[in-house]
């Protein structure tokens, strides 16, 4: 239950609620992720119909990258099945299979926002240790600082800080990534995969 209400409609709606839940690491992130899909629909879809209509197939296959992995996290498997072949076809300029198949994912991504609705009503859903995005920034370079310095006991804490940040799926399990290189003191590995996440906090 997340601001009074269950989250079986999400189901109903489509969703695989549990695999996203385990994504997400828990309920009140669940609803939040979801809340996040939804709103973003309008930007995301003018991205996808310039890049369509401009061809411009390098920007169309990272638009909808990130639509894949968003998808996903949310429990979206077919929707993201679907932005899945419409990457690989952007990524091999493959015209004929991305002229068809670019309409009938955006009509299935309409289809499933609109099921989505309910989200806008239930408020904003914050997790209890979520950060905003200047705090994750300004936890990255504290984190790079405390494994520069070899700080074991910091360096946990800020990362575990920073996993309140919500991050995709790419980026999330790449910080899981760097928390186990951190307890097993590969503090070099570990600064490297925070580097790389760092750009992804917006």
């Amino acid at each position: 239950m997340v601001m009074g209400m269950d989250i079986l409609w999400m189901k109903e709606a489509g969703l695989d609620t549990e695999t996203g839940i385990g994504y997400t690491g828990g309920e009140e992130k669940y609803v939040a992720a979801v809340q996040r899909f939804y709103r973003n629909y309008e930007k995301n879809r003018e991205k996808v119909e310039e890049a369509f209509n401009s061809k411009d197939y390098e920007s169309l296959m990272i638009t909808v990258h990130a639509l894949k992995s968003n998808a996903k996290m949310i429990g979206a498997d077919t929707l993201s099945g679907c932005f899945e072949s419409l990457e690989a076809a952007a990524g091999s300029k493959d015209t004929d299979v991305i002229m068809s198949l670019t309409p009938v994912v955006m009509r299935d991504y309409k289809i499933l926002i609109e099921k989505l609705s309910p989200v806008s009503k239930l408020g904003e859903v914050h997790a209890a240790d979520e950060i905003s995005a200047q705090e994750a920034a300004e936890t990255v370079g504290q984190l790079l600082d405390a494994l520069d310095d070899f700080d074991d006991d910091l360096a946990k804490q800020l990362a575990t800080k920073l996993s309140g940040y919500p991050f995709r799926m790419t980026q999330a399990d790449k910080l899981k990534e760097a928390i186990a290189f951190i307890d097993d003191f590969m503090y070099e590995e570990a600064a490297q995969l925070i580097r790389e996440i760092g750009p992804a906090i917006e």
